[in-house]
């Protein structure tokens, strides 16, 4: 792209997403982070909100309504706020990435059936790419449009990928195990400290609308999802139990996993012999861009069991995101995500 820093800008700064977007883009070679929004902040230092960012920006909150023009254009906003105003955000984005659940499906009925609403703007919904660069790669190149991700459907979608492509779900059962972030830095009685801690709460035994991603991604299998919140901040485990219509060997497993994915650079195949960590773990991912993926084949029935992590703020959301970036502007792909997770946390 030049020597020219592309100016990139964040409305609806605040919260989680939008302080893991920042926290990237402040560290990345080619951005610099011209306006990041927020009302309640507006005039503030942005560590008053982010205090981890102490030190490596003067930068402030502006109001919305000073938005200025940019090269590309981070929508953090809640749910359902940035398709009835896209029009607005695209004349002021040059490339726009929006984060919510607003664009993720590509169908109207869909949309309706799973937000119980009808969308706001339908005709939008084609012009943009879903985020997920190892589904979705060439959308994402070739378009100025991309959608955010639901978290726990990058988990579930990247731990079926390679056997959805070789068409040998019969079913599949997953559930997914996640931290309180999920939940956004709203307070609310179920992430307030005396109800949350030493909790493992079922919240979504059926019903949950990361379910829509998975199926349109995935197509025409039939899913059985169910999410439980555990004593976690940072983090998606999904187990997902896979009901195979053919008999496969674990060699065979092997190389639909390294096939599919021996080159993508943020997925890695965890499945060690022995050891505290030989399967996925999402408390070793967190801070980082990777979905590690592990499996374990039962030899009793055709079930397999696919494994994978993922940190929910990055790889289910700021850092999909700009990865996705670095795809429509022609940059490299991981261009500042190369950084792995601590040990011990």
């Amino acid at each position: 792209m030049g020597w020219l820093m592309l100016k990139a800008s964040i409305i609806g700064g605040s919260g989680y997403v939008g302080g893991e977007l920042l926290r990237l883009l402040l560290g990345h070679p080619e951005i610099e982070v011209a306006q990041i929004t927020s009302r309640q902040y507006a005039g503030s230092y942005v560590h008053q909100a982010h205090p981890n960012l102490r030190g490596t920006t003067t930068l402030k909150f502006s109001n919305v309504e000073d938005i200025q023009p940019c090269d590309v254009l981070f929508l953090a906003l809640p749910h359902g706020m940035a398709a009835g105003e896209i029009e607005k955000w695209a004349a002021i984005g040059e490339y726009v990435v929006d984060c919510s659940a607003d664009f993720r499906l590509t169908s109207p009925a869909a949309y309706e059936k799973w937000y119980g609403k009808p969308h706001l703007n339908p005709a939008w919904l084609e012009k943009f790419a879903y985020g997920l660069p190892e589904l979705n790669r060439d959308a994402i190149r070739n378009t100025k449009y991309v959608s955010g991700v639901g978290c726990n459907a990058t988990a579930s979608n990247l731990a079926l990928l390679p056997l959805a492509r070789a068409g040998l779900i019969e079913r599949v059962v997953i559930e997914v195990k996640v931290g309180s972030s999920e939940g956004g830095n709203k307070f609310s009685l179920a992430t307030h400290h005396p109800e949350r801690v030493n909790a493992v709460r079922s919240f979504a035994p059926t019903g949950h609308r990361h379910q829509a991603e998975i199926l349109q991604a995935m197509g025409d299998i039939e899913l059985h999802f169910s999410a439980t919140a555990v004593e976690l901040v940072r983090g998606v485990l999904c187990t997902a139990h896979l009901f195979l219509n053919k008999t496969i060997t674990e060699k065979d497993v092997w190389k639909l996993f390294r096939s599919a994915y021996k080159d993508e650079p943020f997925i890695r195949i965890v499945k060690d012999k022995r050891g505290v960590y030989r399967y996925p773990e999402p408390k070793i991912l967190a801070g980082t861009n990777f979905c590690d993926v592990g499996f374990e084949l039962d030899a009793d029935s055709n079930r397999l069991v696919v494994i994978s992590a993922i940190d929910n703020l990055m790889k289910g959301a700021a850092g999909s995101a700009v990865q996705s970036m670095n795809l429509m502007l022609g940059l490299e792909e991981t261009m500042g995500l190369t950084f792995v997770g601590l040990h011990p946390i």
